[in-house]
């Protein structure tokens, strides 16, 4: 996967795309007013096949121009998932580099109490002798080792608990949501066929698909749908 350094280099590509689809787009806009003015100027002396093919020509202009805004669309949902992906993965990020920081925090504590207790023993041995030392020190050990144990299992837990905390997020409200799941766009996605599907987009893995199909793909609201018609 592209590191987020190459990330305003994709971004300055699909602006120009965006740009050039624009420029595109505004040019065939300009060939459609000059096409009407003539069909207005001189319908009344064409012939009703020279109407048929000038009205022709003004439908594909207006075809061709749909088309470029489709491809803008489609251009600008691949820009938005491409940053989405990268500020999720630097949420991934920061959540394990807090974790990190909070282990190192609890190893401090956990340690702290243990130089606190070798510090009583040594003051303790003085008093004791040369026997004392060898019992208090071992019974020193064990409780610290013990300690920094719990604490490395402590901080397995967090990290292994952040990163995909970071996943079930609460997403901006003004994120559009799709799919059968009501949540935003990741991952692999699937477009059904049917213009008038209220939701339009849906998650492969909600959908039971890990490949794209090959020709029409209906989603199971619309499938239900048109059984129910026919």
């Amino acid at each position: 996967v592209a590191g987020i350094e190459n990330l305003p280099c994709d971004l300055q590509r699909n602006f120009q795309l965006m740009r050039e689809l624009d420029q595109r787009t505004e040019d065939k806009k300009a060939e459609i007013d000059s096409l009407a003015a003539e069909y207005i100027d001189s319908v009344k002396n064409m012939l009703p096949e020279e109407r048929v093919e000038h009205l022709k020509k003004i439908q594909s202009a207006y075809s061709k121009c749909k088309e470029y805004s489709d491809d803008k669309v489609q251009l600008a949902m691949q820009t938005y998932e491409m940053v989405d992906k990268h500020i999720r993965r630097l949420d991934a990020d920061l959540a394990r580099f807090e974790a990190d920081l909070k282990d190192k925090l609890e190893g401090s504590d956990f340690e702290n109490p243990g130089s606190g207790s070798l510090k009583k023993g040594r003051s303790q041995k003085d008093k004791r002798g040369s026997r004392g030392r060898g019992r208090r020190t071992s019974e020193e050990d064990t409780p610290k080792k013990k300690k920094l144990k719990g604490g490395s299992e402590f901080a397995d837990t967090i990290l292994s608990v952040h990163p995909s905390d970071v996943l079930d997020m609460p997403v901006d409200p003004n994120e559009p949501t799709y799919c059968l799941c009501h949540q935003v766009s990741y991952g692999e996605m699937i477009g059904c066929d049917n213009p008038d599907c209220p939701i339009e987009w849906f998650h492969f893995a909600c959908v039971d698909l890990t490949t794209k199909p090959k020709g029409k793909w209906f989603c199971p609201r619309c499938v239900q749908e048109r059984k129910k018609k026919k």
